[in-house]
């Protein structure tokens, strides 16, 4: 199974779509994790039309009519792999920690805001990954996105893919 994980796209308060590597990755995923700060609906239709399966969260950056349609935290079972989505998880400081008493029961936990990526292993062997942001790289020297896979309920293959300036 594979899955693309994403966060904080901003659409179109920072970028008036996603790049199109992203799409194509988007359109050949069976999987797409999305961990908040979409912004506006309209990418959120884009992404079930275009997308096998969809599983997203509502960001702090996210209005009443996002909040309506997604969770604050997700919870899915991917192939055995027992994963839970949320935006915000707090300070990095302590992070494995915090993450691991509230999410006990999960083997991944994707995050986004700080739009920094993240990959690290809890205490108790939770993964958790933010996958930075596409269209709004910050202090990060890419904007970026991951891929993974997942097989026999466990997640390889996890690789952090950074995109292109955007131009003008």
């Amino acid at each position: 199974m594979r899955l693309v994980i994403l966060a904080d796209t901003h659409v179109p308060k920072r970028a008036r779509d996603l790049p199109a590597s992203l799409w194509s990755a988007v359109e050949s995923a069976d999987v797409v994790l999305h961990a908040g700060d979409w912004v506006d609906v309209a990418l959120l239709d884009a992404l079930e039309a275009r997308s096998r399966r969809l599983v997203g969260v509502y960001g702090n950056n996210d209005g009443p009519e996002l909040r309506a349609r997604l969770p604050e935290v997700a919870r899915v079972e991917l192939g055995g792999l027992r994963v839970a989505v949320v935006h915000e998880t707090g300070p990095k400081d302590r992070r494995e920690e915090r993450c691991a008493a509230r999410f006990p029961d999960c083997d991944l936990l994707v995050f986004g805001h700080s739009h920094i990526p993240w990959d690290s292993v809890a205490p108790g062997g939770l993964r958790l990954l933010n996958p930075g942001s596409p269209t709004d790289r910050r202090s990060q020297p890419y904007a970026t996105y991951l891929t993974a896979r997942v097989a026999a309920g466990r997640l390889d293959a996890v690789e952090l893919h950074r995109l292109p300036p955007r131009r003008g």
